[in-house]
Formats: C-alpha cells, sequence, structure tokens
C-alpha cells in the first residue's frame, strides 16, 4: 500500500500546485517554462508509475470494504465512456463541449474515478480512484473560483472528433487494453 500511496502523493500532489502553491507554480513558469514542465513531467511519471505499480501489487491483498451495487458496471461504462471522451476535449480546440463545460478534463476525471468507485470495493481500488476523485472535486472548485473567460467556441467539428475519437479509444481501452494492463476485463 506505500507504495500506491507515495505514488497518488507524487502524482496528485504535482498537480496540485497550482490549487496549494500558484504564486510559486507562477513563479517557476516565469523564471523557466522549460525546467517547469520538466520537473513537473518527471514528478508526474513517476508518480504515475508508482500508482500502477503499487496498486498492482496491492489489489490481490486488499480487503474488501463494499460490496458495489449490482447495477454499477453498467453505470460505470456510461460513465468512463463520456470520460473518455471530455478528457481529450481538454486540450483540443474549443468546441461546444469545451466552451460549455469548461473544465471537461477534471469532469472527465470525475467521472471516470466514479464510474470506477461503483464496480470496485477493494481498499487498493477506493484508494486508487477516491483519491482521484476528491482532487478533480477539489480543483475543480478552484478552477471555477479562478473565474477565468469561458473559451470561444473556434471548431465546432472539435465535438465530433472529441465524440467520434472518444468512443473508439473506449472501446479498443474496453475489449482490449483494459485486460492486457490490468488484468480485469470491464466486460466481466
Amino acid at each position: 500500500m506505500t507504495i500506491l500511496v507515495l505514488g497518488l502523493v507524487l502524482f496528485l500532489g504535482i498537480h496540485s500546485v497550482r490549487i496549494l502553491a500558484a504564486p510559486l507554480r507562477d513563479a517557476q513558469v516565469a523564471a523557466n517554462p522549460k525546467r517547469w514542465r520538466g520537473l513537473y513531467s518527471l514528478v508526474a511519471a513517476a508518480g504515475l508509475g508508482l500508482i500502477i505499480w503499487g496498486w498492482i501489487v496491492y489489489r490481490p491483498a486488499a480487503p474488501q470494504l463494499y460490496d458495489p451495487p449490482a447495477w454499477g458496471r453498467h453505470a460505470a461504462m456510461l460513465l468512463v465512456w463520456l470520460a473518455f471522451i471530455l478528457l481529450p476535449t481538454a486540450n483540443a480546440p474549443a468546441g461546444r463541449i469545451k466552451a460549455t463545460l469548461r473544465h471537461p478534463m477534471l469532469l472527465g476525471v470525475i467521472l471516470w474515478s466514479a464510474g470506477h468507485l461503483l464496480v470496485n470495493g477493494d481498499q487498493a481500488s477506493v484508494l486508487l480512484f477516491g483519491a482521484f476523485l476528491v482532487w478533480a472535486v477539489v480543483d475543480l472548485f478552484s478552477a471555477i473560483g479562478r473565474k477565468e473567460p469561458a473559451p470561444v467556441v473556434v471548431k465546432p467539428r472539435a465535438d465530433l472528433t472529441a465524440v467520434l475519437g472518444g468512443t473508439v479509444a473506449y472501446l479498443i481501452f474496453v475489449f482490449v487494453l483494459h485486460r492486457l494492463l490490468f488484468g480485469v476485463s470491464p466486460m466481466g
């Protein structure tokens, strides 16, 4: 469990600098943007690696904290599909989805983590997906509090690309990659 927790601290910690220490982040970006991006990427990659390793090692022995609801798998499939559409929308040219939701990546993480909590009741999964859910909600409120202007729609077709691309990526992940990467098929 220690490896998983360390990974979460590194990954979510570096992603929380803007929430917890915005002046420090802004000073680092102003001083040397490449150095900040490099450090940010290095810490995030190390954290992600530790999260994956820690979850794989800890999950088989993790105690079951609750029994997921029978309908959870169906709800999770829908929520994760929507997350696959929203996540890449955050870095794409602004379409109506991005302009309306303003923070599609954070909303995608919320849907992804909530969906996984509906089908995983073991302590390793609750720690992993619960930490991401809490982080995304806190970051969303922080982002809303910054009162940045909504993006202007520049490419209405970006929404079509997001829906089609996200759906294709979702199907590949559900039917092939999830089992290969995590040893569990979402299809049961």
